[in-house]
């Protein structure tokens, strides 16, 4: 029943409120965006990856991935590499700096991590994919979790085989994105190989790939067996689609639904207001933590998305990119918002 999709999940010892999962995303998924999608009904939200070659993290960019403080636990930090003692000491030092969970990165399929033989090229050395579980579970005394695709091409998937391996070496959850690493993201997701871990492997599962509504989500449930599911880009300027689901899937149980009510328009569709106190408090948190001008820089991005299928946001798009400060681009923000026909109408 689709009551009991949506329910209390755990990690080691860690118990998250519902099995929503917001994933790592590479310049998206920030402090301020993860505490957003929390508020947003997220159980777990996991930080951007950061390389396990420490003699990279002197740099802005690594800095700020590495800045968990005053962040709402369990923070899981998401190490890349290739090197089983160097990922074991970035572990050993993500927990230092405030991590409660290791995630490592077998998934990305950037050229640029791929050429280096790290993310998702790992999954074409099986043995090295062990040596480095194990080295990492050993070093750290949290719970290691894994990221991964279903192989590296459609030829040679191996999902089922990496899941074994992980389980052996005493990770905690494997996440699966539905697609090899040689499939497109306009190749559509596969569940057949998720829900094989499922019928085959005894270890935590989350599915991702392509989850963009609570039909969606529940179809992926039901099919694959998983415990959990974890959603990226459709989260991107809709970060209010954990709540969606939960209140679509579980609507008697979710706690945190009942507890912060999400006002609607028209249709069911989020009011207005809502949708603009939610920008305005993500476009403030981010001026915070980057800070003026990299702030501004930063939302843009965000901006786009939120306003992404809304009648105008090409022409807002390049307007707003000129905004060169805070209180210019959030009155900009909001003012389209303001007077966008789709908003108006779904709030009337």
């Amino acid at each position: 029943m689709s009551a009991g999709l949506i329910r209390p999940f755990s990690i080691g010892p860690y118990q998250l409120a519902n099995n929503l999962v917001l994933a790592p995303m590479a310049g998206v998924s920030d402090r301020p965006y993860r505490a957003i999608c929390r508020e947003q009904g997220a159980g777990l939200a996991v930080a951007e990856m950061v390389s396990s070659d420490t003699s990279l993290w002197s740099s802005r960019k690594s800095i700020r991935r590495l800045d968990y403080s005053g962040e709402t636990g369990p923070v899981v930090a998401q190490i890349l590499g290739t090197d089983p003692d160097a990922m074991a000491e970035a572990a050993r030092i993500n927990l230092d700096l405030g991590a409660h969970i290791i995630d490592i990165n077998m998934g990305c399929p950037a050229k640029k991590v791929c050429k280096v033989a790290a993310g998702s090229a790992l999954l074409r050395d099986e043995a090295l994919v062990g040596r480095i579980l194990e080295r990492v579970v050993a070093a750290v005394a949290a719970p290691v979790t894994l990221k991964i695709r279903t192989g590296w091409s459609p030829e040679g998937r191996n999902a089922v085989e990496i899941a074994r391996i992980a389980r052996e070496s005493g990770i905690a959850a494997l996440t699966v994105h539905g697609r090899t690493r040689a499939c497109s993201y306009a190749t559509p997701a596969e569940y057949d190989s998720i829900r094989r871990i499922a019928e085959e492997v005894d270890i935590t599962l989350i599915a991702n790939g392509d989850i963009d509504s609570p039909e969606r989500a529940r179809r992926i449930l039901d099919y694959t067996g998983a415990d959990a599911i974890m959603i990226g880009r459709a989260a991107q300027g809709r970060p209010w689609i954990f709540r969606e689901i939960a209140a679509a899937l579980a609507p008697r149980q979710s706690d945190q639904t009942a507890m912060h009510p999400q006002p609607h328009g028209a249709g069911g569709a989020p009011s207005q207001d809502w949708i603009k106190d939610i920008v305005r408090a993500h476009l403030e948190a981010l001026y915070a933590f980057y800070g003026e001008p990299q702030g501004v820089r930063i939302a843009r991005k965000h901006i786009g998305w939120y306003c992404r299928k809304l009648h105008g946001a090409a022409a807002f798009r390049q307007a707003i990119n000129r905004t060169e400060s805070p209180a210019d681009q959030l009155s900009q923000a909001l003012a389209f918002l303001d007077h966008s026909p789709e908003m108006e109408t779904q709030a009337a």
